[in-house]
């Protein structure tokens, strides 16, 4: 199952990641490159180094200067970040181009990259409500809040790997068929954004 593979590597990530606990540290990823596995790696790295500039930014002390650079390194990490949901919808698209769909297939509503970003994004909450339940300096209804919160998020990664896993195995069947779409985000593009090519 794919989703047995995506929460395991997304795991791992998070793991590596926290040895650390260091925005700047270099990833080492462990899997060949052109590999699913050495992209969803890629990917959950991208998002938990994201997850803790998004930290930094809402420090409500940060001097304005400072945050701007952040600001700037999380667009850049946003790019990154579809850049590799896009790759990863490429090796999908390569693997099942031989897929013949039947007359009555449908699309779905998101790409399976889109729904692997989804559990990678699920991973990281459930690991830091997980870190919630368990602190030491937090009152017991705050650890007992979380407690409820994080039963969620598990139920809800059930929820989403089971979906995958369905999407995946309408593809193979030809009951469902890819088509996906360059996100084509603006912001980053100096040709698209107006503050950027009509600067005053």
């Amino acid at each position: 199952m794919i989703s047995k593979l995506c929460n395991k590597i997304f795991q791992d990530a998070i793991n590596d990641y926290h040895v650390y606990n260091n925005i700047d540290q270099p990833i080492n990823n462990p899997y060949r490159i052109s590999t699913l596995e050495h992209l969803l790696y890629m990917k959950c790295w991208i998002d938990t180094v994201q997850w803790h500039m998004e930290d930094v930014i809402r420090n409500p002390e940060i001097d304005p200067v400072e945050a701007l650079q952040w600001k700037r390194r999380i667009d850049a990490s946003n790019q990154e970040r579809t850049d590799v949901v896009e790759y990863i919808d490429s090796y999908f698209l390569e693997e099942y181009k031989d897929i013949q769909a039947k007359p009555d297939a449908k699309i779905n509503s998101e790409s399976p990259a889109w729904v692997v970003d989804r559990l990678s994004i699920l991973a990281l909450k459930i690991y830091h409500m997980t870190e919630e339940t368990l602190r030491s300096d937090a009152s017991e209804e705050h650890k007992a809040n979380c407690g409820v919160k994080l039963n969620i998020l598990l139920n809800q990664r059930t929820d989403l790997s089971t979906s995958l896993d369905e999407l995946i195995t309408d593809i193979e069947n030809g009951t469902k068929y890819m088509k996906v779409y360059k996100q084509m985000k603006m912001y980053n593009d100096p040709s698209l954004n107006p503050v950027l090519y009509n600067p005053k």
